[in-house]
């Protein structure tokens, strides 16, 4: 595994446990519970297929996993913006979590899309 590989999973994994611990901060009602259950999913899932993706045994694989991975950090992002929006938790306790998705949602959609241009993109339509 590549040093870049390793970091991104500690840095997946640092962020799905950001996200529950944040996830203790909802209220104890219905809106929370939902919101506590779908975020914790989205976010570990986050972390769980990047660790999957480095274990992959060719790049279509990787991508694949990849872009699982893309598209449940953009949802745990949306629960995140959700959270803000109707004020479940505030603010200044969200944006430490949303800018570490942020930060990873780049690095993450650059490799993707890096990794397409690498191999055939009529092998992946």
């Amino acid at each position: 595994m590549s040093q870049l590989s390793g970091q991104l999973r500690k840095q997946t994994k640092e962020m799905a446990i950001s996200a529950i611990l944040l996830t203790r901060k909802l209220p104890q009602n219905d809106e929370g519970w939902t919101i506590k259950k779908q975020l914790i999913r989205s976010a570990t899932s986050v972390a769980a297929n990047y660790r999957s993706a480095c274990r992959g045994r060719s790049d279509r694989e990787f991508y694949s996993k990849l872009c699982i991975v893309v598209e449940e950090l953009d949802e745990s992002m949306f629960w995140l913006e959700l959270t803000e929006d109707i004020e479940l938790i505030l603010q200044k306790d969200v944006q430490p979590v949303m800018e570490k998705m942020n930060k990873l949602l780049k690095i993450l959609s650059a490799a993707k899309s890096t990794l397409r241009n690498k191999i055939n993109p009529k092998e992946l339509d």
